[in-house]
């Protein structure tokens, strides 16, 4: 019995550390898996822009944040509490490219046990806005780190700088930019003027301003005549363009079944329509997003208002739950509810941009708010109407349209109420035939060409306002 004892008692704790073993093996992984899957970072996205440049850290469950700055060098901190350290964090510094206008480098590892610290080295001083998102469509959870410059550049100024040799900028050959800090300006409504064809004479109330028409100390109504052309009205000033491309950045918008993104198909088309407006003696056009970054709606309508636009067209890509529905369409604003369920079924989905691409909703502009719910957008509802019809006219040259009459949905990005405004639906991508044609670069090209032809018609018919005279700001 003696000699057995031992023995027994050896077995007997050489059976208890397996026994333990085997319940830590089987246990313990549990709870890290799932603090993994719950406070994991799962995907890391930076989109610059000379807007603004946003960092999106997506993560599987709501995580703790605090952030502050820092100077000499400017700097942005971001600690993340109950967050592990892991290769998607660590690809971070690789995400950050040589020309982004606003982050230097960006670099992330583990500050104290369950917090990372995230360090953005800034290259000029910055106003940082950093928020969270609540899982939307394929996203997660998202903090976002948003970018903006302390000061930046003015869309009108950026507009006058881009005065070209032998551009005009008047409507008259031989006109010059002046990009002076006076082309500020405060529209006058309440100014009448006249625009002047040979076939007609019509007054106008509601007029916008001309920056470049102030520095040369010309008035409202002053006859500017490009060139007589029997039986057509005269557009006797330039006439400025906003180009919206749908979507972008955080939100890809439609994607095709051959992995096509309509943010990438309206940004081609815009891109493509702004080059032949620019080519139009009296023509310029802006687009509300030159790359692939993401832009609210509000910033959108806000944006052609601040240049004072002459026209507002918003380019997209349709898609329907069904691969066979096809052919292109026109939508413009509506006050008494939309013109089909389709209608609303986009309007919607187009609104909802927002919640995809994600707003910061503690920044809030009660200006720009005032202008969306304004409800006198009757008279500019008229001209979009016109302005659709002329547009879908010339799709219908190019392709089969989905709906042979202009349609009327509460569109968000519509909602200028002094700017006629439409938004083209230029196919379906979610249709394979329409996808691919919507990637071709010749029927880029065409789309583009029949949206122009029908901003022509239109701009034959209805001669653009004349400007009224700025007041500057001393």
């Amino acid at each position: 019995m003696s000699e057995r004892t031992p023995k027994s008692l050896a077995g007997r704790r050489q059976l208890i550390k397996l026994a333990g073993a085997s319940l830590f093996l089987s246990v313990s992984p549990l709870p890290a898996v799932a603090a993994s899957r719950s406070s994991g970072i799962t995907a890391v996205r930076i989109w610059p822009a000379a807007d603004y440049t946003r960092v999106t850290i997506e993560h599987a469950a709501p995580l703790k944040y605090a952030h502050f700055t820092v100077k000499d060098p400017d700097r942005l901190v971001v600690d993340l509490e109950g967050v592990e350290f892991n290769s998607v964090l660590e690809s971070l510094a690789s995400k950050v490219v040589a020309d982004d206008p606003n982050i230097r480098r960006l670099r992330a590892g583990r500050y104290k046990p369950g917090v990372v610290r995230l360090v953005m080295e800034l290259k000029n001083e910055a106003n940082p806005q950093v928020f969270v998102l609540p899982p939307v469509g394929n996203y997660g959870h998202r903090l976002v780190l948003d970018v903006y410059p302390l000061n930046p550049q003015d869309p009108l100024l950026s507009l006058l700088d881009r005065g070209e040799p032998g551009t005009p900028v008047d409507g008259r050959a031989g006109g010059k930019a002046d990009s002076r800090p006076e082309a500020l300006a405060e529209t006058r409504p309440e100014a009448k003027v006249e625009v002047r064809s040979e076939a007609k004479v019509e007054t106008r109330s509601e007029a916008k301003f001309d920056a470049r028409a102030e520095l040369r100390g010309e008035h409202a109504g002053e006859s500017r005549q490009l060139a007589k052309r029997p039986g057509r009205p005269v557009v006797d000033r330039l006439v400025t363009i906003t180009l919206d491309p749908g979507h972008g950045g955080e939100d890809p918008g439609a994607v095709g079944r051959g992995g096509s993104y309509e943010k990438n198909v309206t940004l081609a088309v815009a891109r493509r329509l702004r080059a032949k407006i620019e080519s139009e003696p009296n023509m310029r056009a802006v687009l509300t997003r030159d790359s692939d970054y993401f832009v609210p709606l509000q910033a959108r309508v806000q944006k052609a208002r601040r240049i004072q636009s002459d026209l507002f067209v918003s380019i997209h890509a349709d898609a329907f739950v069904r691969p066979d529905a096809n052919g292109s369409s026109v939508f413009v604003l509506s006050e008494s509810g939309a013109s089909s369920s389709a209608a609303r079924y986009l309007a919607q989905r187009e609104n909802a941009a927002d919640l995809i691409g994600g707003v910061n909703i503690d920044v809030k502009d009660p200006v720009l708010a005032r202008t969306l719910l304004d409800l006198s957008q009757t008279a500019t509802i008229n001209d979009s109407l016109k302005l659709g019809k002329a547009v879908l006219g010339e799709l219908g040259g190019i392709n089969r349209l989905h709906k042979a009459t202009v349609e009327q949905a509460g569109f968000a990005v519509l909602k200028a109420p002094d700017i006629p405004s439409i938004l083209v639906e230029t196919a379906f991508i979610s249709n394979p035939e329409e996808e691919k044609r919507l990637n071709d670069d010749a029927y880029q090209d065409k789309i583009a060409e029949a949206i122009l032809s029908g901003i022509r018609k239109y701009l034959a018919k209805n001669p653009p306002l004349a400007k009224s005279r700025l007041a500057r700001l001393d």
